[in-house]
């Protein structure tokens, strides 16, 4: 087994990239998650959920003090790293850190994008966020993503789930930062504890599975026929949800690469 793919995604509900090599620190991938929409009056975050056309914003890091951020019919905008001149409580689920806010002009392009109010926020390392205790350990934090730092799917679970729907599917619709290949279909489900490269992983929960990989990431349309989350509720349905891929946490941090070995451990 190893490594096959390995993805970030610099803001969240935006499109992801895929890349040969990074590192993580204590929030997951280094990059991944620290940007986050969220709604002007509340605060509220932003996702392809309820904002489709999400899904056609584009973010790319530019070094590690600016993000780049382009979409269809929109000039590209350069957005620094914000420091803490003006801070904004923010609604992430049931967490509501104060972070820092990137500022008018930011907030203008994704208002006119998106056609609604929003500000965009930026999460930097020392504020992460807890991860929820049923799972993890108290300092044991994550970025703007919707729990957990890592998210792992195997590459044989999408090309059976894909044999089912009778159509191919991107990995990117299920928005994983690890792909595993090499291993039976669903394999990670058993697993507890895997190791890729020198990183050492804990599998905290299975992911529940809401309407985004339904989103198609070209077009923002959601599938007519609601694929694959209706096949995956076929036979993936489990009290909770509809479970595809697992949250991971990391013990310490390094670097991940493509092509490293992947070992379970328990």
């Amino acid at each position: 087994m190893h490594l096959s793919s390995l993805y970030r995604f610099p803001l969240k509900s935006a499109a992801g990239e895929s890349l040969q090599r990074c590192a993580s620190d204590s929030l997951g991938l280094i990059g991944d998650r620290r940007w986050m929409v969220v709604a002007a009056g509340t605060g509220r975050f932003l996702t392809q959920r309820a904002v489709p056309r999400m899904a056609l914003l584009r973010a790319h890091w530019q070094g590690d003090t600016a993000l780049q951020l382009a979409a269809p019919g929109m000039p590209e905008l350069l957005v620094s790293v914000p420091g803490d001149q003006l801070m904004r409580c923010v609604q992430v689920w049931n967490n509501h850190p104060v972070v820092p806010d990137a500022g008018e002009a930011a907030a203008a392009w994704l208002s006119e994008f998106l056609g609604q109010a929003c500000r965009l926020v930026y999460l930097p390392e020392d504020y992460g966020i807890q991860v929820d205790l049923d799972y993890a350990r108290l300092g044991e934090n994550t970025a703007f993503s919707d729990g957990f730092p890592f998210l792992l799917i195997g590459q044989a679970s999408l090309d059976d789930l894909c044999a089912r729907v009778g159509r191919p599917l991107e990995m990117l619709r299920f928005r994983p930062n690890l792909v595993v290949a090499g291993a039976a279909p669903y394999a990670e489900d058993d697993w507890k504890r895997i190791r890729i490269g020198a990183l050492t992983f804990r599998v905290a929960k299975p992911c529940s599975r809401c309407a985004i990989p339904t989103i198609d990431l070209h077009t923002a349309e959601r599938s007519a026929d609601s694929e694959p989350l209706a096949t995956l509720l076929g036979y993936r349905k489990r009290a909770g949800g509809v479970f595809f891929g697992q949250n991971l946490i990391a013990e310490g941090s390094g670097l991940l690469e493509v092509g490293m070995p992947v070992e379970i451990l328990e």
